[in-house]
């Protein structure tokens, strides 16, 4: 996918403005109604398929990509998140890096715009999270999986205001802050106490790399201690494998099958054997309608990741009925007070191009990821503002976890 494409292709959905109404109303409707689910799936959407790039520069921030997996391509690359930001907000772990969305708006302050999906690895934190994302207007909300989005104006200290050139020579202006040389992700706002050299996010990310066995800092510590200019390479294996997001429109309901990959067929007898193995759970279920509205208008492309849509009437499309959030549910932007949106979903065939294995212990699982940003998309000060991410669980999952 070209430059030119990757920067105009992705157009962000709005929600028509909810009303209102008493803030303080202890009726609770659903955010979609049954009988507007037909209507609301008609709306065109945009959907996004995780590819290996075929260029390697193609991922770097000064190409401003949208990307799955690895570590993020910061679009501000020195005032990042820091300190609890950072951090699963159950077992304080350093949370990971899912994916980024490239998402610039007509508006000049956003002009390059990007959101980031962190989270937890730990499923047990994930079932803590969904307590805790139906508690309305906490004072200190709690969460494991976290969505930043930060923007900047066409003339900026960090890129040239030109679009990048295609062959992969465009520099960025500036240098990035200092990294975490295990997780390549956050600040690393500690340095290891030995050599003085290799920086940190957190001690639980330098416990790892000193033990671990294929890059165990340990054994170069005291080399680089030694060293002028001696330097340490890479870092863990532990974050999910990288790819870049290629966007492409929906596919008609009655269109042939896409073949995104040689990989299609694979996913494609993924989903179908989750369906099945679902859809025996939910028969007679009141969620059974909803994983069947859901399983059929995926099936035209059953690899997408994830799906857009740039209607002003765009919701997610629930995979389940329950554990859907009403308006009530989404909080209200922290920095301007005005309501958020529904702007994009993340499905959860990306965890199958993460290798996340179905049955193994405390691993990931989510019907889908649905993220709400802040309507205006305000300027505020910070440059990585915390939007919300309202996370549905398909009801086996939550039985068997």
């Amino acid at each position: 996918m070209d430059v030119d494409s990757r920067l105009g292709s992705i157009q962000i959905s709005s929600l028509d403005e909810d009303e209102e109404g008493d803030a303080g109303n202890d009726v609770v409707e659903d955010e979609v109604s049954t009988d507007e689910d037909d209507q609301e799936n008609a709306e065109p959407v945009t959907l996004g398929f995780a590819e290996k790039p075929e260029k390697s520069w193609a991922l770097q921030r000064q190409f401003f990509p949208s990307k799955a997996g690895g570590a993020p391509a910061w679009l501000d690359p020195v005032n990042l998140p820091s300190g609890k930001c950072s951090l699963c907000d159950f077992c304080g772990q350093p949370l990971q890096f899912l994916l980024q969305v490239y998402a610039p708006l007509s508006q000049e302050s956003a002009f390059h715009r990007t959101l980031f999906i962190f989270m937890c690895t730990s499923m047990t934190c994930l079932l803590r999270d969904q307590h805790e994302q139906w508690k309305r207007y906490p004072e200190s909300p709690l969460r494991s999986v976290k969505v930043f989005r930060c923007q900047l104006p066409r003339v900026n200290s960090f890129y040239s205001p030109e679009r990048p050139n295609d062959d992969g020579t465009t520099l960025p202006l500036t240098a990035g802050g200092i990294l975490c040389k295990w997780c390549g992700t956050w600040i690393g706002e500690k340095v290891c106490a030995g050599c003085k050299k290799t920086n940190y996010c957190s001690p639980a990310h330098q416990t790892a790399h000193w033990k671990s066995h294929k890059l165990s800092h340990k054994v170069v510590c005291r080399q680089l201690e030694t060293s002028s200019h001696g330097s340490e390479s890479g870092i863990c294996d532990s974050l999910w494998p990288e790819y870049e997001l290629v966007i492409e429109d929906e596919p008609e309901r009655d269109a042939e099958p896409h073949d995104n990959a040689s990989s299609n067929s694979l996913i494609s007898s993924k989903v179908d054997h989750s369906f099945r193995s679902s859809e025996s759970y939910f028969k007679g279920h009141v969620d059974n309608k909803s994983w069947a509205s859901f399983h059929e208008r995926i099936s035209v492309a059953p690899d997408q990741v994830l799906r857009y849509s740039d209607s002003p009437h765009a919701k997610p499309l629930w995979p389940v009925s329950s554990g859907r959030p009403s308006r009530y549910d989404i909080p209200k932007c922290m920095y301007c007070g005005g309501p958020r949106r529904f702007e994009f979903q993340v499905l959860p065939q990306l965890l199958y191009f993460f290798h996340v294995e179905d049955d193994a212990d405390n691993s990931l699982d989510w019907a889908t990821i649905a993220v709400y940003t802040c309507e205006s998309s305000c300027e505020a000060q910070l440059s990585y503002k915390e939007e919300f991410a309202w996370v549905q669980l398909d009801t086996p999952s939550m039985s068997h976890k």
